[in-house]
């Protein structure tokens, strides 16, 4: 039952980031209730605009990344569009921007610009290395980061070139830990009453994901360096992917109770009493020490029955496992539909869409977003009226170029003085 507000309402969020962490960044924030708004580029605004999946013109790309937001397409190189955007800028709380560090001092949008104009603001930042260090002034995307991390080269089979990891995991790790600082220093604004630049680097997040690894390596003194494993973990039998008769799964015993009660599974239904009775699998030590003696029974095992049956069985003892689902059969499990991780809304072009959502969940409030990601422009007049731009004075604006919308915004009405929601 919702019972209480949002628990960032009343913030004003300015995001000025493109592609990912940053527009996932402030997509959490919207969800979460924030007031969040999209400021483009005139053109082609957002370069996750250009990203596919497309459907009538439209990328789900940006509409999954972007949706909650008012907005607002400008050309900040025009000093009438600084003017806006410095007018802007006093009345927000938040800015978010994800460009190579540097770059938006040029435009007179660099955090001490800004702070100079609103010292309350929490500025953040999400670059590729960060603010600082010999690598600050370089490009990167998710990838990069990815490869840098040291994390690439643990996943894959043993002598191959590791593959990609297919979902964008430094972008949305380091956006999600953008909201986690956002709100921390929000919070401590409210002591302080003056607000502060939070520098994310993806590089920066990656490394700190490593829950195992770098404490392998600096306790070892450098003799342990994980290595890639292919389908399973040498440190954790036993835990890893195994091929049914019609399809992948994963199971889950390397705790000791949960082995018993595998290894005691398996030794029935093969007749192999002595895989169940070894006492060298009794132990977690034991097993990683003469995991290559257990494997091949386990693969047996599996390989001998359908997904469904491993499931059954599995289930039937309490053995943590699950099929390797595709995305299809992702998007119709009977648990993600009761957590509602997908959501439905209504967008102006496309129509109805169906959508990832975010996993939050608070007792008191309901987070999942009913407003689609803007147009490019769409909510140009409102914001330019709300920050006491006169009609006119609106008009001379788009005229002139220093406020931008696509056709669509005026073919279906988007652009009167309505509501900017």
């Amino acid at each position: 039952m919702t019972t209480q507000a949002r628990p960032l309402e009343g913030i004003r969020v300015i995001d000025y980031s493109h592609f990912l962490a940053g527009p996932y960044l402030s997509r959490c924030l919207a969800a979460m209730g924030a007031e969040v708004i999209k400021v483009e580029r005139p053109g082609e605004g957002d370069a996750g605009r250009a990203h596919p999946y497309f459907i009538e013109g439209q990328s789900g790309y940006f509409m999954q990344q972007n949706m909650g937001k008012q907005g607002l397409c400008i050309n900040v190189k025009d000093p009438k569009g600084l003017e806006m955007m410095q007018k802007l800028i006093e009345t927000a709380d938040v800015f978010v921007e994800n460009y190579r560090p540097g770059a938006l001092n040029k435009l007179g949008l660099g955090y001490e610009a800004l702070a100079e104009i609103n010292p309350g603001l929490v500025y953040c930042s999400v670059s590729a290395y960060g603010h600082t260090g010999p690598d600050s002034h370089r490009a990167g995307f998710g990838l990069i980061a990815e490869a840098k991390s040291g994390i690439m080269a643990m996943v894959g089979e043993p002598g191959e070139a590791p593959p990609l990891l297919r979902v964008a995991l430094g972008d949305m790790y380091t956006g999600i830990h953008g909201v986690a600082s956002i709100c921390a220093a929000l919070l401590g604004r409210v002591k302080s009453g003056k607000g502060q630049h939070i520098d994310m680097a993806l590089y920066d997040c990656l490394v700190s994901m490593h829950e195992y690894a770098v404490q392998c390596y600096t306790l070892s003194n450098g003799e342990e360096i994980p290595q890639q494993t292919g389908h399973d973990l040498p440190t954790s039998t036993l835990y890893g992917v195994f091929s049914a008769t019609d399809g992948d799964l994963v199971i889950a015993a390397q705790v000791d109770v949960a082995w018993k009660r595998f290894a005691g599974l398996v030794a029935e239904q093969t007749g192999n009493a002595a895989f169940a009775e070894d006492s060298r699998f009794h132990c977690a030590a034991g097993r990683n020490e003469h995991r290559l003696d257990i494997l091949p029974v386990v693969r047996a095992w599996v390989a001998g029955k359908s997904v469904a049956a491993c499931l059954q069985d599995l289930d039937a003892i309490d053995v943590p496992c699950a099929k390797v689902q595709t995305i299809d059969e992702v998007l119709a499990d009977p648990q993600i539909k009761a957590r509602g991780m997908v959501l439905e809304q209504e967008h102006p072009v496309v129509g109805k869409v169906r959508l990832a959502n975010l996993p939050f969940r608070f007792s008191g409030c309901d987070t999942t977003e009913k407003t689609p990601a803007p147009l490019l422009g769409q909510h140009n007049r409102q914001i330019a009226s709300s920050l006491g731009y006169a009609a006119g004075d609106i008009d001379a604006l788009i005229r002139d170029g220093v406020l931008y919308s696509e056709d669509k915004v005026s073919e279906l009405g988007l652009d009167t003085l309505g509501e900017t929601a």
